[in-house]
């Protein structure tokens, strides 16, 4: 059984190491309320320590993927109650700061886990929901799912990820642009146009069953090549190439000190699958 008990969240790993998180909160529709994210934090910083995860699925319960933040909570949660109410603007801005970065820290949780996340999409994903999956390695979506940057129809810029990493995801800094300044519906099939989603499936079990599928090979590689690549992707991401090739340089310095090598290597000659111990 499972030790990871929360309350917005159901999380299962199977024998063969692939974690399953489902966010849970369907009477809401899944919208975020600070126990949401936080419980996301938490979870996923576990993950990066726990050697019995080796990549993760993520998905919703219900009709839609989420429909962003929970604005019930943000009118009479944290948002609205300053620390100090008689407070003047810069106190209680330190404080809303810290509020904020604390948000960014637990949906950042997702990239800085090292084991590879496969998140599916159903329905709408609103808002949040974009930061989230924009924090994912593998992004698999239904067809009747849609994205909406939605943000600037509540009067705010996205600031918990969506314009630092979407404008690399896609590559094509007009598109997104557009969709964040219009927070217009994009439609699964545009989504897998211009590189957001890497497939569309007919229904959530079809997509499930793929992000499953993908998440299974993943788990059956060797764990430390894997977290190499991942930590190694996003290094790259941030840096010149220059620096990546540096500290990729530097990286398998350490970690092709691993019995992973050799054990990879016989089994692809003997044609057998190899099997790893866990990280």
């Amino acid at each position: 059984m499972s030790s990871y008990k929360f309350e917005c969240l159901n999380v299962s790993i199977s024998p063969e190491g692939v974690a399953r998180v489902e966010i849970s909160r369907p009477e809401a529709l899944n919208a975020f309320n600070t126990q949401t994210w936080t419980e996301i934090g938490q979870c996923f910083t576990r993950f990066k320590s726990d050697g019995d995860v080796r990549s993760v699925v993520l998905s919703a319960s219900g009709r839609m993927f989420t429909a962003g933040l929970d604005l019930k909570e943000a009118m009479t949660g944290p948002l609205s109650k300053p620390r100090d109410p008689d407070a003047d603007v810069a106190r209680k801005g330190y404080y809303h700061r810290l509020f904020i970065l604390g948000f960014q820290e637990a949906i950042s949780a997702v990239e800085l886990c090292d084991k590879p996340v496969v998140v599916v999409v159903q329905g709408g994903c609103l808002g949040i929901g974009v930061d989230l999956i924009s924090a994912c390695d593998v992004r698999i979506a239904t067809e009747d799912a849609y994205f909406m940057v939605k943000e600037v129809d509540i009067g705010m810029a996205a600031d918990i990820g969506t314009l630092q990493r979407l404008p690399k995801i896609v590559g094509n800094g007009s598109w997104v642009r557009e969709v964040c300044y219009t927070a217009r519906k994009v439609p699964a099939k545009e989504a897998h146009f211009v590189g957001l989603v890497s497939s569309v499936h007919a229904t959530t079990a079809d997509a499930m069953r793929a992000a499953v599928d993908i998440a299974g090979t993943i788990a059956a590689k060797s764990p430390v090549a894997i977290v190499s690549t991942k930590h190694l992707l996003n290094y790259s991401r941030d840096h010149s190439v220059r620096e990546g090739l540096e500290y990729t340089a530097l990286w398998n310095t350490l970690a092709h000190n691993s019995h992973d090598m050799a054990t990879a290597i016989v089994s692809s000659l003997r044609k057998q699958p190899a099997h790893f111990p866990k990280l």
